[in-house]
């Protein structure tokens, strides 16, 4: 009998934890004595005011509230983390962008020129929104012809185009899903999934850029969950 192939152990929870304290770690040395302190206060504090008080229940309720806050922080360290290691790297709006929860239906790479600055395009109820990567004075361009592309199928459907980076007017990776949370709700959820649908029946061939690319050089892929 043939063998199974063999399918590839999944980290259990706590290695999973051990991982992303390191990665927390790598690019941020204080970052896990913070969230060990941010616990130990909470309990301290718990333990503190049960004593004055003389409510004896205060003292395990201090341990369910000090694991919680360190597990928050520790999820904020974890995602600041990330944004770190992503910072920079092509196609890390889009990473970011497809890590939101909620009903946004992100398309990685819509456009991309022969300088890797690359526009994605997201679906929610805000509308149609365009976000580019790169420097404002070469997306710029590809925002407004991609704007022009969108509504050829979408007339009705709002559009926004916004420019992630550390540029000036640009929004960085850490505040871009925040950004787009805060965009006005135009659209309910079937309207979404409509317009998306829409989208889709457009070309979703890259066009190639003009001219040779430069010798050993690739066109971008984006590196997505």
């Amino acid at each position: 009998m043939a063998k199974k192939p063999e399918v590839p152990e999944t980290p259990g929870r706590v290695k999973q934890l051990r991982m992303i304290a390191q990665i927390i770690k790598q690019a941020n040395p204080k970052g896990m004595p913070i969230v060990y302190a941010s616990a130990l206060g909470t309990l301290v504090v718990c333990v503190v005011i049960g004593i004055v008080t003389g409510w004896w229940p205060l003292y395990i309720i201090g341990v369910m509230l000090a694991l919680t806050v360190g597990l928050v922080v520790f999820g904020q360290l974890a995602q600041k983390a990330q944004y770190s290691m992503l910072q920079g790297q092509p196609g890390a709006a889009a990473a970011v962008l497809q890590g939101m929860r909620g009903n946004w239906e992100v398309t990685p790479a819509v456009a991309v020129n022969r300088d890797q600055d690359i526009v994605h395009r997201v679906v929610g109820y805000p509308g149609i929104i365009l976000v580019s990567e790169g420097p404002g004075n070469r997306v710029q361009k590809m925002l407004v012809a991609e704007k022009k592309r969108v509504q050829r199928v979408a007339l009705d459907v709002p559009v926004y185009d916004v420019q992630s980076g550390d540029g000036e007017g640009q929004i960085p990776i850490g505040k871009l899903q925040r950004h787009l949370m805060k965009l006005p709700r135009n659209l309910k959820k079937p309207a979404v999934y409509e317009v998306n649908n829409r989208l889709k029946a457009l070309p979703q061939t890259l066009p190639m850029p003009k001219g040779p690319l430069p010798r050993g050089a690739k066109m971008p892929r984006p590196k997505l969950r």
